[in-house]
């Protein structure tokens, strides 16, 4: 059991590290210097990132999981209050739970 935990962690930190890297791209490594970007970094209030940027990262995430994860769908689900509050541990969840 601890072993299965231990995995979905490094799955987890991985997919992480891949979403902060595709933010990096987006921004600039300029502006993520100036932040912390965090399991709980929430993309407009904590990034600042606005909705071309948004779109951009949605496409970065969706070109690279292919068709492995219906990342725009599931965006589409969520109303404007959910899109709103989204942090980057919301899509690692979406992400991790989608990969099972």
């Amino acid at each position: 059991m601890d072993t299965l935990k231990t995995q979905n962690a490094l799955q987890e930190t991985d997919i992480f590290l891949l979403l902060k890297q595709f933010i990096t791209d987006i921004i600039g490594e300029e502006f993520v210097e100036e932040m912390e970007i965090t399991m709980q970094s929430s993309f407009t209030k904590d990034l600042e990132m606005d909705s071309i940027e948004i779109v951009a990262f949605s496409e970065k995430v969706k070109a690279y999981f292919g068709e492995s994860i219906d990342f725009t769908g599931w965006l589409s689900s969520l109303d404007l209050d959910q899109l709103i509050a989204l942090k980057i541990v919301d899509i690692v969840a979406y992400i991790t739970e989608s990969k099972q």
